[in-house]
């Protein structure tokens, strides 16, 4: 007696083959801290210049936001935490 094989369908299964998408720091704007301590922040937390840091200042005043840094999310944990203790207001989410 023999038996005949069978036949197994494989699921349709479709695999995201896309790098794991960065993740970035925001800083809010918010009513307590200078802008030159923004800007200060930004250079000690970073290592900008001072342009880009004024820059990011200037994003945070009047647009109400600035991406500040990206990378892996444990990366932008820690820079969240930082700005924290600076007294900023930041968070972290993944990037679109």
């Amino acid at each position: 007696m023999s038996t005949a094989p069978v036949e197994l369908e494989r699921p349709d299964i479709e695999e995201d083959v896309r790098p794991e998408l960065p993740w970035v720091t925001i800083v809010w704007n918010d009513p307590v801290n200078l802008m030159s301590y923004v800007t200060y922040v930004f250079q000690t937390v970073f290592g900008y210049s001072k342009d880009k840091a004024h820059k990011l200042m200037l994003d945070v005043h009047h647009k109400g936001r600035a991406v500040v840094s990206s990378g892996s999310r444990e990366e932008m944990e820690r820079d969240v935490t930082v700005l924290h203790e600076y007294g900023l207001w930041a968070t972290l989410q993944q990037d679109k």
